[in-house]
């Protein structure tokens, strides 16, 4: 999510809250059936007294689904297209908003084409993702963009797994921070909702009814997942937008965080000092600015999960750093968590207040 620099009327940046409703759907076996997205939409659908709607009913804050890549479903549609997936994992599918003003649009492929190549991958091809664009309220459809997957894979074929994983990341950001220096898509439309060989997410500035309704791809029988994360966004102080819809890569939250400003700044003056093992130190630089006070607490949150699991750290460590018990008070917690605590919080303060966080373990 994005949030507005200056004040607007009686709007208040600093003030935003969300009271959103989010929920998750899996398989414990591991079974990919399309099953499993079916009844996350249903429950999506079913939150619709969480979500948020503009003066027109049709009009709503955003809502989303992240699940699986579905394999056997890209395979066919690529060949339709005239090109080759290679199996599973070994291939990356981005999921685009474009502006729609042609040239601006070009401009940011033009980027994307050369940061693919200047990363070692290979571009595969694009595939118009399939949408009704009547279903969009009046206040949804006047920015709504335009919709693509890029498919992509590395060229040295042993970079798999973690590594792809976090090649795809790096591309995501150098990206996303090159087009935001050269002032290409300067009005905020370019913005790529994932890029992974794991997970997808489809979302947009729709009610929970309409997720289903607006892509063909989740209303497709070929699409199956073993694991769903779905969101409904609710906004009391917000201007809702395409891209500040949930979930984010690897999380949904409900609530807000009330150290957002300190965390975002701490988080700067830290980006000088990173060192990693596996990512390079050129890496590092594509990558950063890792958080942003532009972000809303949601976004900021989701990035430095990405940025510390892809960096080695088990998912379920990365959330005991950021979003710690209370601990220094607790004469009861056990020893061995309590020197946990008190360890990382000599190296990251607590990222305090998030009501719900629900994120997919499968993910990493």
């Amino acid at each position: 999510m994005m949030k507005e620099k200056t004040n607007r009327g009686l709007y208040t940046p600093e003030l935003e809250h969300d009271a959103c409703g989010i929920g998750f759907v899996a398989n414990i076996n591991g079974t990919k059936t399309n099953q499993n997205l079916r009844d996350a939409l249903s429950m999506l659908e079913n939150m619709e007294h969480r979500g948020g709607k503009g003066s027109s009913p049709k009009t709503g804050d955003g809502a989303g689904v992240l699940i699986q890549l579905p394999h056997d479903f890209f395979v066919e549609e690529c060949a339709r297209l005239g090109f080759e997936l290679p199996q599973a994992g070994k291939y990356g599918v981005g999921m685009v908003f474009f502006p729609r003003d042609k040239k601006i649009m070009n401009a940011c492929r033009e980027v994307l084409r050369k940061n693919i190549k200047e990363l070692g991958l290979e571009l595969l091809g694009y595939r118009v993702v399939p949408v009704d664009h009547s279903v969009p309220g009046p206040g949804a459809a006047e920015i709504e963009p335009l919709i693509e997957q890029v498919f992509v894979k590395a060229k040295d074929e042993t970079l798999i797994d973690g590594a792809f994983e976090r090649k795809l990341f790096v591309l995501r950001n150098y990206t996303s921070h090159t087009i935001a220096r050269d002032g290409r898509g300067s009005n905020k439309e370019f913005y790529i909702t994932s890029f992974s060989s794991k997970t997808i997410i489809y979302k947009g500035q729709l009610r929970t009814e309409q997720l289903r309704a607006y892509f063909d791809d989740l209303q497709d029988s070929r699409a199956k997942t073993a694991l769903a994360l779905v969101h409904s966004r609710f906004s009391t102080n917000t201007f809702p937008n395409w891209k500040l819809s949930q979930p984010f890569r690897y999380i949904a939250h409900n609530g807000e965080i009330n150290t957002i400003r300190g965390n975002v700044n701490k988080m700067k003056s830290k980006e000088a000092l990173f060192k990693s093992t596996l990512f390079t130190d050129e890496e590092l630089k594509l990558l950063l600015p890792i958080t942003s006070p532009e972000g809303s607490d949601s976004a900021n949150l989701d990035a430095l999960v990405e940025m510390l699991v892809l960096s080695g750290r088990p998912l379920p460590h990365v959330l005991m750093m950021l979003v710690p018990e209370a601990w220094q008070d607790n004469k009861l917690m056990d020893p061995h968590r309590k020197a946990f605590y008190k360890y990382h919080a000599s190296m990251m303060e607590p990222w305090d207040g998030p009501a719900a966080l629900v994120l997919p373990m499968g993910h990493a």
